[in-house]
């Protein structure tokens, strides 16, 4: 299968919430997304952005996303929050998730971030497998999942 990762723009916002949309629906949240395109557009895409988010496409159509932003942590500096990693479940299996996740790490590497960090709901076992896979430690007691700036590198140095 050809798809492509690219940094979203601001046309790309309806199916980017279409797949929030979904991925509450996964987490059996499914009222609980309050953000609109609007939003979307208006936070992402200011002269000072709310966050940064790529997609997957395959023809055409958009099939996952990784929409990320920045953080302070009080102990380490500055560190790259993914919000969510999602591709829609048809297309899982296919290594898109994998290349949104090298997005992601290319791209915090490139703002010297010391740290990536996001959550995973315990039950995702799948998600847990992918996440630990690829060199991230899943703290159990928190639910926080990291690489911190000895695992980009040794990410990044699979790649």
């Amino acid at each position: 299968m050809t798809f492509t990762i690219r940094s979203a723009n601001k046309g790309d916002m309806p199916q980017v919430l279409e797949l929030i949309q979904a991925l509450a629906v996964y987490e059996k949240e499914p009222d609980a997304v309050e953000v609109t395109v609007s939003d979307l557009e208006h936070y992402g895409f200011n002269p000072k952005p709310a966050f940064h988010c790529f997609v997957a496409e395959v023809e055409q159509e958009i099939v996952g996303i990784a929409l990320v932003y920045m953080r302070f942590s009080t102990w380490k500096g500055p560190v790259l929050h993914l919000e969510d990693l999602i591709v829609n479940q048809d297309m899982r299996g296919y290594g898109l998730g994998k290349a949104l996740l090298d997005e992601v790490v290319k791209y915090g590497k490139t703002l010297g971030v010391k740290r990536i960090c996001w959550e995973v709901l315990d039950w995702n076992a799948p998600a847990i497998a992918f996440y630990e896979k690829n060199g991230a430690k899943v703290m159990r007691d928190w639910d926080v999942v990291q690489l911190d700036e000895n695992g980009i590198e040794q990410y990044l140095s699979t790649l």
